[in-house]
């Protein structure tokens, strides 16, 4: 593999989420000549890649993920003029901009549903997903990801149509060939227009199972789990075949799918090597190592994860893709709850050293490591954020479905379930510096703020050589300098320490050893490192040996 490196295997990839990253115009809401205007931010920290969340027209039921026209611009961002600029002012400063698709679904505002609805006999009727009720109910027992049914009943037409998210977003029929043409289409707009890839939205949906069957219904849960039912469907690989044939091979593009369900055998058949579909994928196991033991509240919990069933899933990745696949490496994400918060401690004493220990911990593993906004100056979970705040429509739901419906819990537990792990903690605006606003907006922020802007911004990071920023500013430089860190073999040490995540990566000549303590108490431990050993970065300025001070992060280099 190391005579055969792509540019995407050595790349760091900067999530933008655009309506919470700079307001250009005093709207309240992020928009493209905002992220324009913080291209130098992200060329300074290093990344190579710019991830943007979904800029297409759409009414917003979903922030975006239900579109109602793929080849026109939210005109809450701007127009295509704006996005045409950004394009070439990323370009012009060596930035790669890999486009956010999604196209298990659109907007029920979109043409093709406008149409598909008008009667059972449009030209578009079998662009979606209608069936007849089955004894005057819906065609089978699946759930929404949003809570509810999955099926939408329509009054003109007497059918049910499919929506595995909310109303407002119909699932696309991928069987019928129009449809797969028709977002070939849309891809090669794009493609056209010069970006540099995709990230596609929960594409592992996408090919539904042979007559719909029932989903195995939770302990407790009323619907069918649509997401087991569904994920990795008997088509998917050919339809991802197809679409690297007919878009992906116009160009030398990036493509990281998000794959609801995903197991290993099934990543090894999305990111093969031999670039058959695509380059990697994101997978969820670690996302759900810290669910809720009811099946029925699924990710609302308030519990940290257990080190020792972190290590054996990353570990089964690492191990399982090496030489087959790609790993993508990430902690969070507009849609996870921050990564100091979630996998470090963001009190105020603890939450620099152990920001970095998480940054440190992923960025040398193997893959393609994903940073989300804010990630790198170590912003928090918003705790100031009360019910009547909330935006996301995930949250809002499971408020109204679990707490007042079937009432699994009381409301001052889900707003901590909430706190925890809910995706409005991702998508506050960025903290830019202390003043109004935390520098995003003029206006009123269209979410509420972190009420911790005043401590926590870019500006503070900027000032400080041993801030989180410049520390990511090194892990990004050294994962470009060393290919070790791309192509080294990965080995788990101490399995069963719950308390440290320590690994080596073993290349040819060198080896790097890695080690976390993701505690805060200071721990001794003995890895036998050779006395010309080069430390080559730390989250403490001086290195203490076998002793390990609280949430201790240190890498070392040696020769095999």
């Amino acid at each position: 593999m190391t005579n055969n490196i792509k540019w995407w295997q050595k790349a760091v990839v900067y999530q933008v989420y655009p309506r919470s990253f700079q307001d250009a115009n005093g709207d309240g809401i992020g928009d493209l000549k905002g992220i324009e205007q913080r291209l130098d931010y992200i060329q300074k920290l290093g990344a190579d890649v710019i991830w943007l969340n979904p800029i297409y027209a759409s009414p917003d039921k979903d922030n975006g993920y239900d579109i109602s026209d793929y080849e026109d611009i939210n005109q809450k961002f701007g127009t295509m003029a704006d996005f045409d600029d950004l394009l070439e002012k990323a370009h012009d400063k060596g930035l790669k901009i890999l486009m956010d698709l999604v196209v298990n679904h659109t907007a029920d505002q979109h043409q093709w549903f406008i149409e598909s609805r008008s009667s059972k006999d449009n030209d578009k009727r079998d662009f979606y997903i209608w069936r007849d009720p089955v004894d005057g109910h819906e065609p089978n027992n699946w759930g929404s990801f949003f809570s509810g049914p999955a099926w939408k009943f329509d009054e003109a037409t007497g059918q049910y149509y499919l929506h595995l998210f909310v109303e407002g977003q119909p699932d696309l029929n991928w069987a019928n060939p129009e449809v797969r043409q028709a977002v070939f289409d849309m891809m090669n707009f794009w493609v056209d227009k010069g970006i540099d890839g995709f990230r596609m939205d929960v594409i592992s949906l996408i090919s539904k199972p042979d007559g719909l069957p029932d989903g195995e219904v939770p302990n407790n849960g009323e619907y069918g789990n649509s997401d087991k039912a569904v994920a990795n469907g008997p088509h998917v690989h050919d339809y991802l075949q197809e679409m690297r044939q007919k878009v992906l091979n116009r160009a030398d593009m990036m493509t990281v799918g998000e794959a609801s369900g995903v197991d290993i055998t099934n990543a090894a058949r999305y990111a093969n090597t031999d670039g058959s579909e695509l380059n990697m994928v994101f997978q969820f196991e670690h996302m759900g190592l810290d669910n809720n033991p009811n099946p029925a509240l699924s990710k609302w919990y308030d519990k940290k994860v257990s080190l020792v069933d972190l290590k054996e899933n990353l570990s089964k990745w690492q191990n399982e893709l090496a030489g087959k696949a790609w790993n993508s490496l990430y902690w969070d994400n507009h849609d996870q709850p921050r990564a100091v918060s979630r996998y470090g401690d963001d009190r105020p004493e603890y939450r620099v050293v152990s920001a970095k220990m998480v940054a440190t911990l992923l960025h040398f593993l193997q893959g393609t490591p994903y940073v989300y906004q804010g990630e790198e100056i170590g912003m928090t979970n918003a705790y100031n954020l009360k019910r009547e705040d909330f935006d996301d429509v995930e949250i809002k739901q499971a408020f109204k479905y679990l707490v007042e419906k079937t009432k699994l819990v009381d409301e001052n537990t889900m707003l901590n379930y909430v706190h925890a792990k809910g995706r409005d903690n991702a998508r506050t605006p960025m903290q830019w510096d202390d003043s109004e606003n935390a520098g995003f907006t003029t206006g009123t922020p269209w979410l509420k703020l972190n009420s911790n802007y005043d401590s926590i911004n870019v500006q503070e990071a900027l000032a400080d050589k041993n801030s989180i920023f410049y520390y990511y500013q090194k892990l990004i430089r050294l994962r470009h300098d060393m290919p070790i860190i791309t192509t080294g073999i990965y080995e788990l040490l101490d399995a069963q320490d719950a308390e440290v995540y320590a690994y080596r990566r073993v290349g040819k000549k060198d080896q790097l050893l890695v080690i976390n303590n993701f505690t805060d108490q200071k721990l001794t431990r003995e890895y036998h490192v050779p006395s010309d050993a080069e430390l080559i970065i730390s989250n403490y300025s001086d290195d203490q040996g076998e002793t390990l001070r609280p949430y201790e992060a240190k890498v070392y280099l040696f020769k095999k």
